[in-house]
């Protein structure tokens, strides 16, 4: 196919947060909200470096030598671009976060350095660190009688390098992180003037070593490796949330993949630093950056009475298809209902599933579940369900990766309540979005499905765009049915008419309806794929799409993050577009179209177009037969493909570009949030009238 139709994953990614990072500098967005993008900037590359990175680390020290798929880079070639890349974004951060902090100055907020400070200021902030913070402080010093210590993943340390009075030289390492004393000190002369705690702890720490003279010294901080992977380890004879408890245990302790520095020190120190860590010293990045930016969070809280320098207030509507007051089961078994998170509220599906556990017809229950809230509605109504009599099934995956302690907890309570708990299988993690609810009615049994491209979780309902069908559709619910009876069989499905199922229905049924278009264009009829994912990395998947748009298929791809595939390559792939949207609500939603017309096939899915999503993973996909759901969809696909204020368009150079498609900007979060306060005033008119 050509290299130049391919972009490596990881720094594809990086591209993503560069884009993040971008709204933490867009002036057009409100400044206490601008914090918010610098702080998921740092943590979401955080995050990166434990999964990502430490996976290539991995893979730099096995026997085999292994080569990325697309662009043919080795591990250590990939990490290297990585730091690199991450160099280069650590510059721009730097301005954006004086950017920011200088704006924040009229706002009467400010972030000080000690010596900027008066002479009385400083000695209150003495006597301050002399009683509320040096008590509590554990200073130590590297010798060989003294080992190098274990630093906790994430925490800030100072770093001191020592000398002795007959000239040696000795490393001493201080803790930061303290649940005692604060992060944020205010300056008790200068309401709104704060200190960072670190900073503080750096400034005295000449009075944690008086036998010593500080040289050199600096914040640090250790970033370790968290790629731990439950499959690697499944056995069906052990008990598995043991074994998933162990591994949260040992992730804490797996090898640092980062090493940041606040300050620049000497050569021989860094090699030292990075003997102790095994890293090499490419791995120690300096950081002109406080190393922990969630702080920003507490300075967002002394902005509240300042609205505008925050989001305007929106609450997600209650769509007009349902009516709360009567029975959601009864209404969907009449006609398919789609919610549209964040803009509708996720309370008709919180509600028919209490109704379900209180319904009389009601005999079963099944849900799988991959992220939950932490005091999660959903889970007190599938307890109150089983102690109703219910038969309830409902498979926790234990291997979310950073909610696995969330999920053994909540697969504890479940199991006490009398549900039947299902923990994944073994080969497979479970990502699927699929609730069933089964009435027996005097026609028979009845399925009411639920299908969801976003997780059941209350709190991400309000931050995450994501759909959720609702459908009572016999045939959908006899295959999503045949989908739960396999997975308490421990198996997955071998093959569906109306459902997408990975990890064997999905990929190549998709490829398929690919392959349905490329006939059509070769047949001179109108061909169509437009695709709404987070990610697209399946190898596969992007040859066919390179493969229909030189057929001349038209193809609009919507891909939020990653992006393996570059569009508008000569004689390949120049009938792709492929847009990013990054705004104030996190999209999510994946959405599958083929064809156009009465012909067009429409679903929407839990699966990005990834590997491990398409084959490695159980995920589902429904189809959209309601012609009202279906015309819903388009318009929410071809909106997002129309914004020009958080859409960035991808070039064939790589780039993602600004873009005017009208005479002003349009911001489909926006727009979905207006037509969904629209239509829920326009029912409370009808109801009143």
């Amino acid at each position: 196919m050509g290299k130049n139709c391919y972009t490596n994953r990881e720094l594809s990614w990086l591209q993503f947060n560069e884009r993040v990072l971008d709204e933490a500098g867009n002036a057009n967005v409100p400044l206490a909200e601008r914090l918010t993008f610098a702080s998921i900037y740092q943590s979401n590359l955080d995050e990166f470096f434990m999964v990502r990175v430490g996976t290539l680390m991995v893979q730099m020290h096995s026997d085999e030598k292994i080569r990325e798929n697309k662009t043919n880079m080795t591990s250590a070639e990939q990490v290297d671009a990585i730091l690199k890349q991450t160099a280069e974004l650590e510059i721009k951060k730097a301005q954006i976060y004086e950017q920011l902090m200088g704006e924040l100055e009229p706002q009467g907020i400010r972030i000080i350095n000690f010596n900027k400070l008066s002479k009385k200021e400083r000695c209150l902030l003495e006597t301050y660190f002399d009683q509320n913070i040096a008590p509590f402080l554990m200073p130590m010093i590297i010798g060989k009688q003294q080992p190098f210590p274990f630093l906790n993943n994430k925490e800030l340390y100072a770093l001191a390098v020592l000398s002795t009075k007959n000239g040696k030289t000795k490393t001493g390492i201080v803790p930061c992180t303290n649940s005692v004393f604060k992060r944020l000190i205010e300056i008790p002369s200068r309401p709104g003037n704060f200190m960072l705690c670190e900073e503080l702890i750096l400034h005295f720490v000449s009075k944690l070593y008086p036998t010593y003279t500080v040289k050199e010294k600096s914040i640090m901080r250790v970033t370790r490796n968290a790629d731990i992977d439950g499959i690697e380890v499944y056995d069906e004879d052990m008990d598995y949330r043991d074994v998933m408890e162990r591994l949260i245990k040992q992730r804490t302790r797996l090898s640092p993949v980062r090493l940041e520095l606040s300050r620049e020190i000497n050569s021989k120190e860094k090699k030292e630093l990075a003997k102790f860590l095994s890293v090499r010293p490419k791995h120690i990045i300096q950081v002109e950056t406080p190393l922990d930016l969630s702080f920003v969070f507490q300075l967002q809280g002394y902005l509240r009475d300042r609205p505008e320098l925050f989001y305007g207030r929106r609450n997600p509507r209650m769509t007009p298809e349902l009516n709360l007051k009567k029975s959601i089961l009864d209404q969907v078994a009449k006609k398919d209902v789609l919610l549209s998170y964040p803009f509708e509220s996720i309370k008709p599906f919180l509600r028919m599933l209490h109704e379900a556990a209180e319904d009389d017809s009601v005999v079963s229950i099944k849900m799988t579940l991959y992220r939950v809230a932490d005091r999660s509605k959903i889970i007190d109504a599938l307890i109150e369900a089983a102690e109703n009599g219910k038969k309830v099934i409902v498979l926790v995956e234990l291997r979310a990766r950073f909610d696995e302690a969330n999920n053994i907890e909540m697969s504890k309570r479940l199991e006490d309540a009398g549900c039947h708990i299902i923990y994944g299988l073994g080969e497979y993690k479970v990502h699927s979005k699929l609730c069933q609810i089964i009435r027996n009615t005097e026609n028979g049994l009845q399925y009411i499905t639920q299908i969801g491209t976003g997780n059941y979780n209350e709190k991400t309902s309000r931050m995450y765009t994501d759909l959720s069908l609702l459908t009572a559709n016999q045939e959908i619910g006899a295959e999503a049915d045949r989908v739960f009876r396999a997975l308490l069989l421990g198996e997955t499905i071998e093959e569906t008419k109306h459902l997408l199922v990975a990890p064997k229905c999905l990929q190549n049924k998709v490829l398929a309806m690919m392959d349905a278009e490329i006939t059509k264009a070769g047949q001179k009829l109108p061909a169509y794929i437009g695709i709404k994912i987070n990610s697209l990395t399946d190898k596969d998947i992007i040859d066919k799409l390179i493969e229909a748009s030189q057929a001349g298929v038209k193809i609009e791809l919507i891909v939020r993050g990653i992006c393996c595939l570059v569009p508008g390559v000569k004689n390949k792939t120049e009938n792709i577009t492929v847009v990013s949207v990054v705004g104030r609500f996190l999209e999510h939603s994946r959405i599958y179209r083929f064809g156009v017309g009465e012909e067009e096939k429409i679903y929407i899915a839990s699966a990005d177009f990834m590997t491990r999503n398409t084959l490695k993973r159980v995920e589902v996909a429904a189809p959209i037969y309601d012609e009202n759901v279906r015309k819903r969809i388009r318009h929410i696909f071809d909106t997002i493909m129309a914004d020009d204020e958080k859409g960035k368009m991808q070039t064939r150079e790589r780039l993602y570009i600004e873009r005017m498609l009208g005479e002003k900007k349009l911001n489909s979060q926006e727009v979905f949030y207006e037509e969904a306060y629209a239509a829920a005033e326009s029912t409370d008119q009808q109801e009143q009238d």
